[in-house]
């Protein structure tokens, strides 16, 4: 009775131990919850923080065009207002507006300036002669400070609608100010992306929304409200706490986070904690089943028989080496050829006994491994390979290999281990399953190879595409070369000639169309393309397109239909990149088909109200696309590779291009199409509806009151370092009656502008890279002279570089315009008329 009674109450005292450790789990589960929920919201404190940042930090910039503009305009005026009269700040305050509205879009900012105690503004205001400026908040932050200062959102007096006001001191008490409407204050969100659920809020230092993006659509001032709860929040300090929430407008718990803006602006976004905690439900599923295994597992060891003890003693001293991830653990006496068996796998304990020879046990656990392994492993793992490695001090030594498991094959981890901890002559052979990890590893080589593989694809496409793009460009260049030295022959022959010319203009404007295709994709790659958004009409811009197709269509025999079905016509985007996108299709459409085939437009409108979605399908009954194309017709540098009757120029760019632009229209394009049936793409583009209809009624008044103009004895001066392009742009300009004046360079126009008389020269045409002097610095140094006629004499950039730097950089040395080559005369006749009328 003794016996049986030491032994329950070692056992009692074994529970009263694994009781203190149920407790200690229970203990250690509670402190993992509450520092896993501590560290995620934190983490989302952090992630939340810095999307704010980033989003502050996108409108920032987006604020600094806006700051740039105003304060080249305010040190222009500080630093001619002792020489300018009254009308020349209302001439050059209305031109820089046009240059404004030209750059960021029609209606974005109206500008005024009060100087010497009088208000002068772009667009004139009844009552602006009493308009009490001095007590206005812009005006005064303005004269305090010397750098530029942003309102607050504020209801407009003149407007009766909210504006933000931004201004610059310009002088003792002169000012130049922009009224900004918040509805074009968007964020470019292309530089970050959100969390699902997530929202988005820009607002002033009040409070007052300027920009919000929300999971549902609510009211304006239902979002408002909500918003002031987030607001007064933020300004109590509630949400510099990382467990800090609101709820939202669903009754739904988020956490908030913002950051606030140099201009005391601030972008607040917030997350919803069901999306924050996610990962919290999966840690305390998996930590009960954790919980309840350890149970079990304790109530089995607290159960076990006390004869165990010197096993257990020996298992603890070799799980202190190895640690518990092993299936199967063996001591092995490399001097007596032996082994013991601290844990076994289900096969080797039903065939071998807890010790033995260790060559038996080799024997019998190749028996499970894949036979193209076996001869290898019985020879790494043998009792000579073993003396040999430790001999040379080797600690670690195993590999992987493919053991049966059932009837399935999984990787197994064999490692030996040696210590000096352990008995002199012994090592440790443990076996750890690997299956997961070997197959990710070897799912992560194939990935790396696939990715390999699509780098090589890549190279190849782009190889083509240079391969493409020689030969596409050479085309149009032998023809304009061969047909150039046709035409030198045939002077005798005037219609000849007419022939000659045509093919030659042909061939350039098809040369044209691959350099702009090249150029826009290498802007968009570069992220520098940016939408202007203004008013106009979809349906005229549409058709307008369609028109340049017409005569296509009838000259290659070919059917052109166009349908509208559409409510609203007038929208707020950009009609250049629409009409890009239009042209392209169109373009391709025409491309690929052949006579008798028909081309078909159709738009409708999806949706009717303030905000409307647009379908737009470009169809054709041509050659089609194969399936296999279809997968990459919007990649860059992709053509159809199957056999056709046509050849087809171009870069292989369009659809690229095509795609970006739908894309930064928050739109969306799809294509149907199959081998000889023909193709559809389908475009759908959201756009804000404009239903006044007065837009093109007072386009076509003000065109009405329009003077009748004429540039017949207009004095140009032309700067161009170029003979050619001399002798083409004063061929021209002479036959529209201008008298011309040749530099060769900017020094030279520099000085015969000099050596002119006042007012002599109506224009300047300035080329931009020029021996001797620049057209910028030519340009810097005209403005500079001491002379009245220096500050008005419009100067326009007439030059091929014509990316966006170029043209900021044009009108940063003080040119009226810019226009790119090759020249389209007949705008720059145009602009020569509108900028000579404003002086």
């Amino acid at each position: 009775m003794d016996k049986p009674r030491k032994n329950w109450k070692k056992i009692l005292i074994a529970m009263r131990a694994d009781i203190v450790i149920f407790v200690v789990l229970i203990v250690i589960g509670s402190v993992s919850f509450s520092f896993v929920k501590t560290a995620l919201l934190k983490n989302s404190q952090e992630l939340g923080s810095s999307l704010a940042a980033s989003c502050a930090s996108e409108e920032s910039n987006s604020l600094t065009v806006y700051e740039t503009l105003l304060s080249f305009g305010a040190d222009t005026i500080s630093s001619n207002i002792d020489v300018w009269e009254y009308g020349d700040m209302e001439n050059w305050l209305r031109a820089y507006s046009n240059r404004i509205q030209m750059a960021l879009g029609q209606g974005t900012v109206d500008m005024y300036a009060v100087i010497d105690g009088k208000i002068i503004a772009v667009n004139p205001w009844e009552g602006d002669e009493t308009y009490d400026y001095s007590s206005s908040s812009w005006y005064q932050m303005a004269i305090s400070s010397d750098k530029a200062v942003f309102t607050d959102v504020y209801t407009d007096a003149i407007y009766n609608r909210p504006v933000i006001t931004m201004a610059k001191g310009c002088g003792e008490n002169d000012v130049l100010a922009f009224d900004i409407f918040p509805e074009n204050i968007q964020l470019e969100k292309s530089a970050f992306e959100l969390p699902d659920g997530a929202s988005v809020f820009l607002c002033d230092s009040n409070g007052t929304l300027i920009y919000s993006q929300l999971e549902k659509k609510y009211p304006k001032n239902e979002v408002q409200e909500y918003f002031n709860g987030i607001f007064n929040g933020i300004k109590s300090g509630e949400h510099d706490k990382y467990d800090s929430f609101v709820m939202d407008m669903d009754g739904n718990k988020r956490g908030a986070y913002y950051k606030t803006m140099p201009n005391g602006w601030l972008a607040v976004v917030t997350i919803p904690f069901s999306s924050i905690l996610h990962d919290l439900r999966s840690f305390t599923t998996g930590s009960l089943i954790v919980f309840m295994f350890l149970i079990l597992t304790l109530v089995l060891i607290t159960l076990k028989d006390l004869k165990f003890n010197w096993q257990i003693e020996r298992t603890n001293e070799t799980v202190r080496v190895l640690g518990n991830s092993y299936y199967a653990i063996y001591r092995v006496d490399f001097v007596k050829n032996t082994y013991e068996m601290i844990k076994g796998s289900d096969y080797i304990r039903s065939r071998m006994e807890k010790t033995g020879r260790y060559d038996e046990l080799l024997k019998t656990m190749v028996e499970v491994i894949e036979k193209d392994a076996c001869d290898e492993y019985m020879e790494s793992f043998s009792v000579e390979n073993i003396r040999k490695l430790v001999s040379q001090r080797i600690r670690d030594f195993g590999g992987d290999f493919l053991r049966k498991f059932g009837d399935e094959y999984h990787w197994v981890n064999v490692r030996v281990l040696f210590d000096e901890s352990l008995a002199p002559g012994e090592v440790v052979l443990c076996f750890r399953e690997a299956d997961l990890e070997k197959r990710q590893q070897l799912q992560e080589r194939k990935l790396l190879e696939t990715s390999l593989e699509a780098s090589r694809q890549s190279e190849k496409s782009k190889q083509a595409f240079f391969s493409n793009m020689s030969h596409d460009m050479r085309t149009p260049l032998n023809a304009i070369i061969g047909i150039s030295e046709l035409a030198s022959k045939a002077v005798d022959n005037p219609e000849k000639i007419s022939e000659y010319l045509d093919k030659i203009n042909l061939s350039s404007r098809q040369l044209l169309e691959l350099i702009n295709d090249i150029l826009d994709m290498s802007r968009m790659e570069q992220g520098k393309i940016v939408l202007n958004t203004q008013k106009f009409d979809l349906k005229k811009c549409i058709n307008d397109c369609c028109e340049n197709f017409r005569f296509q269509a009838e000259k290659d025999s070919k059917a052109f239909e166009i349908n509208f079905n559409i409510e609203n016509s007038k929208v707020m985007g950009d009609p250049f990149r629409v009409s890009q996108v239009i042209n392209n299709l169109l373009s391709n459409a025409f491309k690929f088909t052949s006579a008798n085939d028909s081309v078909k437009v159709e738009v409708s409108q999806l949706e009717k109200g303030d905000y409307s979605k647009y379908k737009i399908v470009v169809s054709d009954t041509g050659l089609g696309m194969s399936e296999d194309f279809l997968k990459k017709v919007f990649e860059p540098y992709a053509r159809e590779t199957r056999f056709s009757t046509k050849k087809i120029a171009g870069t292989g760019l369009g659809m690229a291009i095509v795609k970006n632009l739908v894309d930064q229209m928050n739109g969306h394009i799809y294509v149907e199409s199959r081998l000889g049936d023909g193709s559809a793409f389908t475009v759908t583009l959201p756009f804000i509806t404009d239903e006044e209809e007065e837009i093109l009624a007072q386009e076509s008044t003000k065109n009405d009151n329009k003077k009748a103009f004429s540039l017949e004895g207009k004095n140009i001066l032309l700067a161009e370092d170029n003979m050619i392009n001399m002798e083409v742009a004063t061929e021209i300009l002479s036959m529209n009656g201008i008298n011309i004046v040749q530099a060769w360079n900017g020094k030279e126009a520099v000085e015969i502008f000099k050596k002119s008389k006042e007012f002599e020269f109506d224009a300047i045409l300035m080329d931009m890279q020029m021996p001797e002097m620049g057209g910028c610095d030519a340009a810097k140094a005209i403005r500079a002279l001491n002379r009245s006629d220096a500050g008005k004499v419009p100067i326009i950039a007439v030059t091929a570089n014509a990316f966006a730097e170029d043209i900021s950089a044009t009108a940063e040395a003080g040119m009226n315009a810019h226009i790119s080559k090759p020249i389209d005369f007949n705008i720059l006749c145009g602009t020569l008329e509108e900028l000579i009328n404003e002086n």
